[in-house]
């Protein structure tokens, strides 16, 4: 229980001070791997794209960067422009034309976040029972 608590917690810490975002955590995470329904959609989008095959299967960076350094920093709206446009000048297709990635936008910086912020301690993830 208490696990799950303080999880809960960072998770609200993570989704920033706006009010909004507080009354809704960004992830839920138990165990470092089980996740919520949506963080586990952005798994799939992230699989599904393929992104791996640049940033690495535990997003520690291949032939782009890091994931688990870069999304300390990045913003969330840079990363809806650099997931929906790419960075063609440093190798990062777009993704704006792929229905899975852009109708899970949320949930993918969701899953990405849990993973930069050690909430979610494997790439690999599982759905809460």
């Amino acid at each position: 229980m208490m696990v799950k608590r303080q999880v809960s917690l960072l998770a609200l810490l993570v989704a920033g001070a706006c009010p909004a975002a507080a009354d809704a955590p960004l992830y839920k995470v138990v165990d470092g791997y089980k996740v919520d329904a949506k963080t586990m959609e952005g798994f799939r989008a992230w699989r599904a794209a393929a992104c791996d095959r640049c940033h690495g299967a535990n997003q520690e960076g291949l032939v782009g960067p890091s994931l688990l350094e870069r999304m300390k920093t990045l913003t969330k709206e840079e990363f809806v422009k650099t997931v929906r446009d790419g960075r063609l000048d440093k190798g990062m297709q777009s993704f704006g034309n792929s229905p899975i990635v852009m109708s899970n936008m949320d949930n993918l910086y969701a899953y990405l976040k849990g993973r930069s912020d050690g909430a979610i301690t494997r790439a690999k993830v599982q759905p809460m029972p």
